[in-house]
């Protein structure tokens, strides 16, 4: 049995060739409860994203909601009840958050494979946060963003701060963290919370492969590679930055890979990678 066919908590996965090139997406599978994230939910997020970007084959990761919603973010009924990730006392909770939830963040942070987020549906609180967290974001107008932790009096506990002022700006992630507005997709495309935008929800999907075939076009280890030195800009100072893209363009201009786009250049032809 293949990995992505085994039974993963809350989740649900398939894979997607596109012209020899696999993506993976990752479906979060708790439909009843519009995908809140629960302890099991996030356990096995953290092993299928790290498996994922481990395994040669996959190229691209995408994660959607299952449903009708992308993620409600926590389960307001176990934050009443004090149960799951929300039990314990203060230093607990902390806890929690630090060997929970937060494990997230810090496996998306090290991925090498690009990583997408379809917004089929609204992406609230936590849920939104899991969206900023991700390379891209495609949605339509009812991808409603809503980073809502003030109106029930509490602080983004999983990173999403981190994350939301690096794509949409300081000023405009105060705005959406002080007001707890709820944002339509269109205004979140306007705002550059959304990469791709489609006019209807039929065309999400078609929209998503879309982006998905323009980023397996391109050369999966310079990718890798893109990546890291963008994080790396937004931390590191202009010599050390420089330091590392000439390292990594001296690895990357000896690839097969880019001979191969080479001499599919020159052919008039989508190139054949294979992450070498």
């Amino acid at each position: 049995m293949s990995y992505y066919e085994k039974t993963f908590s809350d989740l649900k996965l398939k894979t997607q060739s596109f012209e020899g090139q696999t993506c993976l997406w990752v479906g979060l599978n708790r439909p009843e409860a519009r995908n809140a994230l629960s302890l099991d939910m996030i356990e096995s997020l953290v092993q299928v994203l790290e498996q994922g970007d481990q395994d040669p084959e996959i190229k691209v990761m995408v994660i959607y909601g299952e449903g009708e919603c992308f993620s409600a973010g926590g389960d307001v009924k176990d934050m009443e009840s004090r149960e799951g990730m929300f039990a314990g006392d203060s230093n607990e909770l902390r806890l929690n958050y630090v060997h929970g939830i937060q494990k997230i963040p810090r496996a998306i942070e090290n991925l090498n494979t690009p990583l997408l987020a379809m917004i089929n549906g609204p992406a609230i609180g936590a849920g939104a946060d899991l969206a900023s967290m991700c390379d891209l974001r495609v949605g339509f107008y009812n991808s409603k963003f809503g980073v809502t932790f003030s109106k029930l009096s509490l602080v983004s506990g999983d990173g999403g701060l981190f994350f939301l002022p690096r794509i949409v700006g300081y000023a405009k992630a105060l705005e959406m963290s002080l007001t707890g507005d709820i944002y339509n997709g269109e205004e979140c495309f306007k705002m550059g919370l959304l990469n791709t935008y489609a006019e209807k929800k039929e065309d999400l999907l078609p929209k998503t492969e879309k982006l998905i075939n323009k980023i397996l076009s391109n050369g999966p280890v310079s990718q890798s590679m893109i990546k890291r030195a963008l994080k790396h800009s937004t931390k590191g100072d202009l010599n050390s930055c420089l330091d590392l893209m000439a390292a990594y363009q001296g690895i990357v201009q000896r690839t097969d890979d880019h001979f191969e786009s080479l001499k599919a250049f020159r052919e008039k032809r989508r190139p054949i990678f294979k992450g070498k």
